[in-house]
């Protein structure tokens, strides 16, 4: 049972590496191309050859065998005529040896004569039919129509016929025409050409096309191979100098050699990729300075920062004895202090990412409490007018992985108040779920929702989708794109999707194990869980 089995995968095996050969290699596909093209029109300039080779070699021989049975049918009228018979019997034997006489004698005899006594003959001297013993051409191989057509005209009438011989049948020419014999009266007198030199002559010309054309066709098959690779080879040279660009080595070039297309093709691919490697060297500064930059000012920012939250505070403790118009400045003072070392916090996390600085410190927690801690820490957001609920819905499992703690916290912070920002005042479901290998957390909202171009988006730093839109919760901008980054930094992955005016779906899956690869997913990034309060 198991052998038929592999019998069976090993063709679909190999049926399935030839569609694999077929779709990668141009080369394959052009030689098999011009060997089915090359293979029908030698078939068809084979067959015309052919049938006009045998159309030739029938007409030759048809003309020679009625020129023959022209010569044979007078000379046997004139000896018909001399015979001095007085009886049928007389006239039997005398016919016999005519007959003998006519198809002539020796290994040579390529004719065999007979005399067809016809229907409508009813002479009571009539000798019947007369052929010789044990020729393979007996009376009924001579078709009907050919006798009809011999009686009723006195000219000569062929046809190409089937004549048995060594238990197979070999091709022959039977043509007759009426002769009239002394007492018996009128007889149909058919002459029966062997036809079988010619047809053996056919079959050795066909034998030679037939390997000629196989000949022809592995020819042009060679030919193609060799000529198509030489157009093939610069293509794949230039395929493989492309990967290891797009790999990082952009000192690859393809070689020059001559001046004709593809020379010019290997130049031009060589311009392209120095001028690339230009400008991909070029943004690579542009993006270090930009790093750099980044960095610089974030630490530097740090020192005045610090002192002007100190004034702030200050300030903020002292507005009570301010006029209002002053205390409220004080106020705001202090709320843009904190957004702005939000922001200077935001950026220097980023800048991390950018240096490659950026480095986990995992520990086992359970997800499903650091879930619901996130979930409390928020209930100032949620407890606002207008704000949407936060249910959250944790299985019974065992939901622990090792984590990050301070990067998946912020994570969820994020997802969570950005989904009740964006909630409409609707509730939003936090759901958790775990297998073997991996931990998932979905937090859905249905609030404005997604459409497929912004959700494209939503990882990018500092985008919004509606920058007109009123927010209630101030955001640096860069929450998301940190996220995603924290995502990918435990080696999971952070997706969105959702729907305008359906509300918008963020689902983040992590291994259960640090530096595992995420190979399921727990819960999917579309559909509903029943949830409880958090």
């Amino acid at each position: 049972m198991l052998r038929g089995a592999g019998a069976r995968s090993r063709p679909a095996s190999a049926l399935s590496r030839l569609r694999r050969a077929w779709r990668r290699s141009l080369q394959l596909r052009v030689v098999a191309a011009t060997v089915a093209l090359g293979l029908l029109t030698v078939s068809a300039a084979g067959a015309y050859l052919a049938q006009e080779i045998s159309q030739q070699l029938f007409d030759s021989r048809r003309d020679q065998a009625l020129v023959e049975a022209a010569r044979g049918a007078t000379d046997a009228q004139d000896r018909l005529d001399a015979f001095d018979a007085a009886t049928a019997d007389e006239v039997q034997d005398q016919t016999r040896v005519l007959l003998s006489q006519l198809e002539g004698v020796g290994p040579d005899r390529d004719r065999s004569v007979l005399l067809l006594l016809p229907p409508d003959n009813r002479n009571p001297a009539a000798i019947g039919d007369v052929y010789r013993p044990g020729t393979a051409v007996l009376p009924s191989r001579v078709p009907e129509d050919l006798r009809e057509r011999v009686r009723e005209d006195a000219g000569q009438r062929y046809r190409s016929i089937a004549v048995a011989q060594g238990g197979s049948t070999s091709p022959a020419l039977a043509v007759g025409q009426m002769v009239d014999v002394p007492i018996a009266g009128d007889y149909e007198l058919y002459f029966v050409f062997d036809l079988s030199r010619e047809q053996a002559t056919l079959d050795a010309v066909q034998r030679v096309l037939l390997l000629g054309a196989a000949a022809l066709v592995v020819l042009v098959g060679a030919v193609a191979a060799v000529v198509t690779r030489q157009v093939v080879q610069p293509v794949r040279q230039a395929a493989g100098v492309a990967q290891r660009l797009a790999s990082g080595a952009l000192d690859e070039r393809m070689p020059e050699r001559g001046e004709d297309d593809l020379a010019r093709l290997a130049r031009s691919f060589n311009a392209m990729a120095g001028s690339l490697q230009q400008q991909i060297r070029r943004l690579e500064d542009l993006g270090t300075l930009q790093q750099r930059f980044v960095s610089d000012v974030s630490h530097e920012l740090r020192t005045p920062l610090t002192t002007i939250r100190m004034a702030g505070e200050v300030l903020h403790e002292a507005r009570g004895s301010f006029e209002p118009a002053v205390g409220r400045s004080a106020e705001l003072l202090a709320t843009q202090v904190d957004r702005f070392e939000a922001l200077l916090a935001d950026l220097l996390e980023i800048s991390r990412y950018d240096a490659g600085a950026a480095a986990l410190d995992p520990e086992l927690l359970d997800l499903g409490a650091l879930v619901r801690r996130v979930v409390d820490q928020t209930a100032p957001v949620v407890s606002r007018p207008g704000s949407s609920s936060v249910l959250v819905s944790v299985p019974e499992e065992d939901c622990s992985a090792e984590v990050d703690r301070r990067r998946v916290e912020r994570i969820l912070r994020n997802l969570v108040v950005n989904a009740v920002e964006h909630g409409e005042g609707r509730p939003v479901r936090v759901a958790v779920g775990v297998d073997d290998g991996a931990v998932a957390v979905r937090v859905r909202d249905e609030g404005v929702g997604l459409t497929p171009a912004q959700a494209a988006r939503v990882f990018d730093r500092f985008w919004r989708a509606d920058p007109a839109r009123a927010r209630s919760i101030g955001g640096t901008g860069l929450g998301l794109a940190i996220s995603r980054e924290d995502a990918l930094l435990h080696g999971g992955a952070l997706e969105v999707a959702g729907e305008p005016g359906r509300g918008a779906t963020f689902l983040l899956t992590l291994p259960r194990t640090a530096g595992e690869p995420l190979t399921s997913r727990p819960l999917a990034l579309a559909g509903a869980e029943a949830a409880t309060r958090g």
